[in-house]
């Protein structure tokens, strides 16, 4: 959306977050005609002005930072790579900090950055390569055929959990990447059907997998940074796996040991 006038772009993340004009003009503090000049370019907005409609619109940090090059300003929120030292340090102490419990960290198009020493067995198994080359796309990992879906106990439920979450990313952000991962993801063949529902009785939609030391009902949370302020740790989710029942707790440690 670089080419895209600072306006036009704001619009669209209004409409996106289903916000009429006077709504957003009044969680930001504007007038609702100033808000309409500066959407149809006949006010340029200061930077100042469009750092607080991108908080009320909940804008990601590079999506921000592209509203303000289009406005005409400098970026103000730093991009370091995930390989940097003061990025990695902090994954690897938050996934060694779950234990036998696996977790991993994964980017906005839900590829691998980091992972614990959980993980690793959970892989054990997976038929195609390629899907282990990275970058890893733990989505793709865990419905294709070759991956972790045909030991997957409960593979209609999961399935159907995995895309209704994407297919929500992908409303929210406009993200063209995860729209194409959705449409590949939704093609994926499998022994189930194409509608299903929760068949699971409880709290959550587990993740019954299979493996060598029997089946582990998992339950999964994702945990975000509250308050980040650099652009690739803000897009960063720590994906983690929890012991659904007492049988499951043991098998993890043992996978451990």
């Amino acid at each position: 959306m670089d080419a895209i006038p600072v306006g036009a772009q704001l619009r669209v993340w209004r409409q996106r977050r289903r916000l009429s004009q006077m709504a957003l003009s009044l969680e930001a503090g504007v007038s609702q005609r100033h808000l309409s000049c500066v959407e149809s370019g006949r006010v340029s907005p200061s930077r100042e002005m469009v750092l607080r409609l991108a908080e009320q619109l909940e804008v990601p940090l590079r999506d921000c930072n592209a509203l303000l090059l289009a406005a005409g300003y400098a970026p103000c929120f730093a991009d370091r790579p995930l390989t940097d030292p003061a990025v990695s340090a902090v994954l690897r102490a938050m996934l060694a900090a779950h234990g036998a419990n696996p977790a991993l960290a994964v980017d906005r198009h839900w590829q691998m950055v980091e992972a614990n020493a959980a993980v690793a067995p959970l892989l054990a198994g997976v038929s195609e390569p390629s899907l282990l080359r990275p970058p890893i796309n733990v989505l793709r990992l865990s419905l294709h055929p070759g991956g972790l879906a045909p030991r997957i106990g409960n593979l209609a439920e999961w399935r159907a959990h995995i895309l209704a979450r994407l297919r929500r990313q992908v409303a929210a952000s406009g993200d063209a990447q995860l729209s194409v991962l959705a449409q590949e993801l939704a093609r994926l063949g499998g022994p189930f059907p194409e509608t299903a529902h929760a068949v699971t009785p409880g709290i959550a939609v587990p993740l019954l997998l299979d493996g060598p030391a029997g089946r582990l009902a998992l339950i999964s949370t994702t945990t975000v940074f509250g308050t980040p302020l650099e652009v690739s740790l803000s897009e960063l989710a720590i994906e983690a796996f929890y012991p659904a029942d007492a049988e499951t707790a043991a098998r993890l440690r043992a996978l451990q040991a």
